[in-house]
């Protein structure tokens, strides 16, 4: 059977960024990482130049443009065998990417710091996705709080998906993401795996990005670039409660991870070729 997941990879072409700042800032590096996630077994492969991070800094719309787009259109060179997402809420560097290769827009913001990027969004066609952030990052882990975070959380999306279909996008092209992380304290991204079910009727793919942050080096005590068994853990939760995309660092475990958990569950599997020398019971 198909897979009922994706896996989606991520480029951080930054100096900053959170776990991996400045490993990829150059484009070459950049590039070669993007196919050595795609041979891992990412579908998708997310390549975004200004970082997200809490108390991060805007990002020029110049100096974004000059970090992605050599990268996106090197990986399209490179006959790289997944798609491309522009992590982007800059209308001038979706359409740069877009024209580059890119095949998806996620936007951080769901249109909110430029609107008009669903616009662009509805007129190529392409897909999109929609995030839940409270705030901006400079600002959004001051002291976060809601009544219900997941009720909120998913009015916010319920709108944000209204604005994008009035815009003119089609409904299938349309994923959303709870923004684990953005703006949200411990409980409150353990809260949103734990009802993820809640959001999941909401009828569109869901996007859980739980890589390595910091919620699980609270949980865990580890360090950001040891905190894959606590991304596993996380993304296999959500698999079950119904999400079907999976943003990380590496997705060669978290993908092993997600297609034992889905035959566990689904009770069906796609047999896959084994090493003579490896056990098959």
């Amino acid at each position: 059977m198909d897979a009922p997941f994706r896996v989606m990879g991520i480029v951080n072409v930054t100096p900053d960024s959170f776990s991996d700042g400045g490993r990829y800032f150059d484009a070459d590096a950049a590039i070669a990482h993007g196919l050595e996630l795609a041979a891992d077994g990412a579908v998708l492969v997310d390549v975004g130049g200004e970082s997200t991070r809490p108390g991060a800094d805007r990002v020029e719309e110049a100096e974004e443009l000059r970090r992605v787009i050599p990268v996106v259109a090197g990986l399209r060179d490179a006959g790289l065998k997944a798609a491309v997402s522009i992590d982007t809420s800059k209308v001038a560097v979706a359409r740069a990417a877009l024209d580059a290769g890119a095949t998806l827009v996620n936007d951080v913001t769901a249109f909110r710091a430029e609107p008009e990027l669903a616009a662009l969004v509805a007129e190529r066609g392409v897909d999109c996705c929609l995030m839940h952030m409270r705030g901006e990052p400079r600002t959004m882990q001051s002291a976060p709080a809601y009544d219900d975070v997941v009720d909120e959380v998913r009015s916010f999306l319920e709108q944000r998906i209204e604005y994008a279909l009035a815009c003119g996008i089609a409904r299938e092209r349309v994923m959303i993401d709870p923004g684990i992380g953005f703006g949200k304290t411990v409980e409150h991204n353990l809260t949103l795996l734990r009802r993820l079910d809640e959001l999941v009727q909401l009828g569109l793919p869901i996007v859980i990005g739980t890589s390595r942050k910091s919620f699980l080096g609270r949980i865990t005590g580890r360090e950001n670039a040891d905190r894959l068994a606590g991304t596993i853990a996380t993304c296999v939760i959500a698999l079950e409660r119904g999400a079907s995309v999976f943003r990380v660092h590496e997705p060669r475990p978290v993908a092993d991870a997600l297609a034992v958990a889905a035959a566990t569950v689904s009770g069906r599997w796609k047999t896959t070729p084994t090493s003579p020398t490896t056990p098959t019971s």
